[in-house]
């Protein structure tokens, strides 16, 4: 179920490094199925472009947040780094915050046009 307004946060570390939703439910993903071939599939997108996220979510912040072990027989296996997990936490506060300011915001100006809209129907009608 969509609840709107809706807040998208993305964040801009330098003009090439960027966090957002994508990477951080690939994160979250990750964590919950213990592989980036699940996480990808969870997401509906290839092993491949998964596999580049998580090589740029690693080259972020200076440390790995996700570490893969080679797949054999059984396929390979993933773990989020407990910074990893922090950035993931970190993440959601700020979306959260974001979302409640928005929300606010966006809800004070909608009731405020409506006023304003009454009373331009209100000054048309004494005409």
């Amino acid at each position: 179920m969509s609840k709107y307004p809706a807040t998208s946060v993305r964040i801009d570390l330098d003009e090439t490094r960027r966090l957002g939703p994508g990477k951080i439910r690939l994160l979250e993903l990750i964590v919950e199925k213990g592989s980036i071939a699940a996480a990808a599939r969870g997401m509906g997108m290839s092993y491949r472009r998964a596999w580049l996220l998580t090589e740029e979510v690693n080259a972020l912040f200076g440390a790995p947040l996700v570490s893969a072990n080679a797949g054999g027989a059984k396929g390979g296996a993933a773990a989020v780094s407990a910074l990893g997990r922090e950035i993931v936490k970190s993440y959601r506060d700020v979306e959260r915050a974001a979302s409640e300011l928005v929300e606010q915001r966006i809800v004070a100006l909608v009731q405020g046009a409506g006023n304003q809209r009454s009373s331009i129907d209100t000054d048309l009608s004494k005409q």
